[in-house]
């Protein structure tokens, strides 16, 4: 792939040879003349008087003759075209150089913006080219890139701030309705009491998987570095009480058995998210699964998996696992669809890659890879 830089350089180079080249052809073919044009008036003979020839030289004193003067004039002309091409091909080589130092100047402040460009983020919408100097193209394009970064920033604060407000005004309404529904309601309509905390519990659920998704989608506010293991450990010890070892652990949630196998691992990165990352993965592959199936969750150099046995994921549906809304079958009640797109975009958001694959036998192993991080 040719660079911008070394087109510039090329172009410089070629026009500097070109012009050098046709200036070296005039001039050698002009002095050509003027020298050829100058012997002839010199030997010439004087109108009336026969030519004059040229003194003998003196072979006793070992004075060597001089040559013809259309020879010396032909040796003078090829020691010009010799010390010219010379001079060229030097000149150009040193063009080459100036040009690449030229046209790096140039596209410096391209590389700025390109720069600038590829580190932004939601996270990082503050930052500006503010590229200096004389009001050029490149400075107009600085400015209007900086321009557009501030009405993102702004439409994105907007945004952050709905999700703010929506997050308290649905919260609320809701916990009220269901302290109305457990205080309220008389024993005697029980089964119809359960169904509505049912249904609440489950807009709740789905409000708040909502809130991550958006949150996730907008990016990190802030990194700190997180203990990942110590999260991996902490989502299970409150799926259940048993305690996780670094050499594995199990674990009997219900019908399903969960083993783990957790190494150190930092992650610089929301641990909020993080834990609702690992609780979703655990939750769909408890979810997603038969009786005396079983979970592994490994956390191995860099890479969480979380592999499960349950049913087989047609191959037609394999695409919308991490869509939202896309809900497989499962005998243990009916999610909102957003757990592995939740999942998707809190490993976006971290710089992380999550693929899936499915199981021989059925159910799936889903893998998030996160970047390594200096430590």
């Amino acid at each position: 792939m040719t660079t911008v830089r070394v087109r510039l350089t090329l172009i410089y180079s070629g026009l500097f040879l070109l012009t050098s080249v046709v200036l070296l052809v005039i001039v050698n073919t002009l002095l050509r003349q003027a020298l050829h044009a100058r012997i002839e008036r010199l030997v010439a003979p004087l109108p009336g008087k026969a030519p004059v020839a040229p003194p003998a030289p003196d072979i006793e004193a070992g004075v060597e003759p001089l040559p013809p003067l259309s020879e010396l004039a032909r040796d003078l002309i090829h020691y010009q075209w010799d010390v010219s091409a010379l001079a060229i091909g030097v000149l150009t080589l040193v063009s080459v150089v100036v040009g690449w130092l030229i046209a790096g100047r140039i596209l410096r402040p391209l590389h700025r913006i390109t720069a600038t460009a590829q580190r932004l983020s939601l996270s990082t919408l503050h930052e500006r080219i503010a590229l200096t100097g004389p009001r050029d193209e490149l400075k107009e394009l600085a400015d209007t890139f900086d321009a557009m970064l501030d009405r993102l920033e702004r439409s994105v604060e907007g945004q952050r701030r709905f999700i703010a407000n929506a997050s308290h005004e649905l919260r609320t309404p809701l916990a009220v309705q269901r302290t109305a529904i457990e205080v309220g309601l008389p024993e005697d309509v029980g089964e119809i009491r359960d169904t509505l905390l049912v249904h609440n519990h489950r807009i709740e659920g789905l409000i708040d998987a909502l809130l991550v998704l958006s949150q996730a989608e907008h990016g990190l506010q802030r990194r700190d570095p997180v203990a990942f293991h110590e999260v991996v450990r902490l989502v299970l010890a409150e799926t259940d009480t048993g305690a996780v070892t670094d050499m594995g652990a199990m674990t009997d949630m219900g019908e399903v058995t969960v083993t783990a196998r957790v190494e150190p691992f930092l992650v610089h990165g929301d641990p909020v998210l993080l834990n609702r990352l690992v609780t979703n993965l655990v939750d769909n592959a408890v979810r997603y699964n038969h009786p005396g199936g079983s979970v592994e969750v490994t956390l191995a150099g860099g890479v969480l998996r979380v592999r499960n046995t349950g049913p087989e994921v047609p191959a037609e549906r394999f695409g919308d696992l991490f869509a939202p809304f896309r809900r497989l079958h499962t005998t243990r009640g009916q999610g909102a669809g957003l757990g592995l797109s939740i999942v998707a975009s809190i490993a976006a958001a971290h710089g992380a890659a999550v693929a899936a694959r499915p199981n021989p036998g059925g159910g799936l192993e889903v893998a998030v890879t996160f970047p390594a991080v200096a430590v």
